[in-house]
């Protein structure tokens, strides 16, 4: 006996259709997907003022290390590069020392003066004389003081953040689980940091069209074999049962590249070094699917060690049946 009302039962329904990640039901090109494979949102803001474009920390302290030393170089060039150029209009001959030979020498001494200025080095070699000349040089001592603070407290702000280093394997698989199938993929700590009370939610989005015509995207949360575990020392395959109450049922590769299925991932983990919450995140595409395969085993085979020995090379291998 169904002892649920019946507008009840609607308004359940209405609820589950109603499901959302913060992504929106308009985004309905099957051509974009919704997040990259770094983990960014695939989302391209237009419009806004120019400095909340800029947004200068956050850039700085999200880029890659290759990036941000190349954009602190270039910075430092481009700024003494600047200087001299304004010892040059206003007259080499204004520092004492300088050897004005050449208009190389003349300009590579102001060059090289304004970098040990700016960095309140001042080997004594050559010195400013004039009004104009030493002001110019003590406006650039303070901003030199000014900019390596901000550079020291980038540099604090990348080291001191906490961040979930964890590989996923290139492909997603859908395999035999027990008697039946299941969606699945791999993860490994890249680091040799603890991760503790790790915490996995799979979501899957697709195109569903409505009776209207009208074409929305819909988001369904997967069911985890298992979506936490207390350590995490190895790697973890974490797998969604694809039983008859899964939204995946029934559905093969090729359907689920018709629906533009998207399969995203949270892991919400706690870092022992900084004892903080981190946060890791992926998506799948059905295009990046392998029906019918196994991974392989991660576990070197090297014995008598008394280690537990994890090759990372193995995270992407898979066995196809």
């Amino acid at each position: 006996m169904n002892l649920l009302h019946p507008k009840k039962d609607k308004l359940v329904e209405a609820e589950e259709k109603r499901k959302d990640l913060g992504f929106g039901t308009q985004i309905t090109d099957p051509d974009t997907r919704l997040l990259n494979r770094d983990g960014s949102f695939n989302v391209k803001r237009e419009g806004g003022t120019f400095w909340s474009r800029l947004n200068i920390f956050n850039r700085l302290v999200v880029c890659s290390w290759s990036r941000f030393f190349q954009l602190i170089v270039s910075f430092y060039l481009l700024l003494n590069l600047i200087f001299a150029g304004i010892y040059e209009l206003i007259g080499v001959e204004n520092l004492q020392g300088a050897d004005l030979s050449s208009v190389k020498s003349r300009f590579m001494d102001a060059f090289f003066f304004s970098s040990q200025t700016l960095t309140t080095v001042g080997y004594g070699r050559i010195a400013p004389i004039g009004f104009w000349a030493s002001s110019v040089a003590a406006i650039e001592s303070l901003m030199g003081l000014l900019i390596f603070a901000l550079a020291t407290s980038l540099l604090y702000g990348r080291f001191s953040k906490p961040t979930a280093h964890i590989l996923y394997s290139e492909q997603a698989i859908i395999a035999p689980y027990l008697d039946i199938t299941g969606f699945m993929f791999r993860i490994v700590n890249e680091r040799a940091n603890q991760l503790i009370d790790i915490q996995v939610e799979v979501a899957m989005s697709i195109l569903e069209q409505q009776p209207n015509g009208k074409t929305l995207r819909r988001y369904y949360t997967l069911d985890l074999e298992r979506s936490k575990v207390n350590f995490f020392p190895t790697n973890w395959t974490i797998v969604h049962p694809i039983t008859q109450a899964s939204p995946m049922f029934g559905l093969g590769k090729e359907e689920l590249v018709k629906l533009d299925a998207e399969f995203l991932i949270l892991i919400r983990a706690t870092e022992d070094t900084f004892n903080q919450t981190v946060h890791s995140r992926i998506s799948y595409h059905a295009r990046e699917i392998v029906a019918g395969a196994k991974f392989l085993p991660m576990f070197s085979d090297k014995v008598g060690s008394g280690f537990v020995n994890l090759d990372l090379s193995k995270l992407p291998r898979l066995r196809l049946k």
